[in-house]
């Protein structure tokens, strides 16, 4: 028998996307729900007359709300503008109108973008307001960051139950390996297959290599969010994540020998590292709603290969 949901209809925006989709499935274990996905194609979620027929059409007891405009460093570089304004408005006109709509909770998920700059290394929600973010992506962190300041001043002023949460940097299969958008573990596989595939004898990788990440992976993520709609009914931030810090030098070097890349590696440090550094806390979503992250980087690392080498081999991606 299935479990049971405190809502039953249910409003996935992103829902079709990279993260979404676990979401989505992760949802099917329970009995009962109705899931809705507004496609891009079919609502604007920035226009506000798309907001108001999605809201018609779905009649949402909750909304969890994943849709972004995302990418890498050099993408974020490139479209600053855009970022902000598209996420801002994304963020504030939905949970403004899903308050008017008496919409039961508001899921907002945020980025780790939204952190300062210099945080203290593990990030605690406390530390989020101590700084400016990096300046590559700060336009994308503030704008998600904004959420969070909405959905406490809607609780304070409405009794709106709204929840923030900030899970890592994600990876995993169904990721989008686009060589202009993608984050760093996509494009990194994607240059080692493709040195590995071509007979190449060394691969460029932005930056140092110093910096440092940490990788959530996609399916961990989802269970958290989905966890988080059920039993976290609180406007504190909540990390999302698994507490595990690891270079940008020694995750190439993971992922070179995991897709049997053994050429080498040339750093181009004219390209910015972003944030020297990232690690999250994740105890407070542990204490708060019992999520902790399973899976290991080095298996979500191999899955996401072979997922990747799979879907090369059956015409659904490119080396080229």
């Amino acid at each position: 028998m299935k479990e049971t949901f405190p809502y039953k209809r249910i409003t996935v925006t992103g829902g079709a996307g990279f993260l979404g989709r676990f979401v989505t499935e992760k949802l099917k274990h329970y009995d009962g729900l109705e899931v809705f996905v507004p496609r891009s194609r079919d609502y604007n979620l920035i226009e506000k007359a798309d907001i108001l027929r999605m809201f018609d059409d779905s009649r949402p007891e909750l909304i969890i709300h994943l849709a972004a405009v995302v990418g890498g460093i050099g993408h974020n570089q490139k479209n600053p503008g855009r970022f902000f304004y598209d996420n801002l408005m994304l963020g504030a006109q939905l949970m403004e109108h899903a308050r008017l709509r008496g919409v039961k909770k508001f899921v907002a998920v945020g980025t780790v973008c939204a952190y300062p700059k210099f945080t203290p290394v593990p990030f605690k929600e406390d530390d989020l307001w101590k700084g400016y973010p990096e300046e590559t992506n700060a336009p994308y962190g503030l704008a998600k960051k904004m959420m969070l300041v909405q959905s406490q001043a809607y609780r304070q002023q409405y009794g709106f139950n709204s929840i923030f949460l900030l899970p890592a940097n994600l990876y995993g299969p169904g990721d989008k390996f686009d060589a202009e958008t993608s984050h760093v573990i996509p494009a990194l596989i994607r240059k080692c297959l493709e040195a590995r595939h071509k007979g190449s004898q060394f691969i460029d990788v932005w930056g140092s290599g110093k910096a440092s990440r940490e990788f959530l992976y996609v399916e961990d993520c989802a269970e958290g969010i989905v966890k988080a709609a059920a039993l976290y009914n609180e406007s504190d931030p909540v990390n999302l994540g698994n507490g595990r810090e690891v270079t940008i030098k020694d995750l190439i070097e993971t992922i070179a020998r995991q897709t049997n890349f053994h050429g080498e590696i040339r750093w181009d440090t004219g390209r910015p590292d972003g944030q020297p550094r990232r690690q999250l806390d994740p105890a407070r979503a542990f204490e708060r709603f019992g999520f902790r992250a399973q899976t290991p980087l080095e298996d979500g690392l191999r899955r996401t290969i072979n997922w990747y080498e799979e879907n090369f081999e059956s015409g659904a991606a490119s080396y080229s």
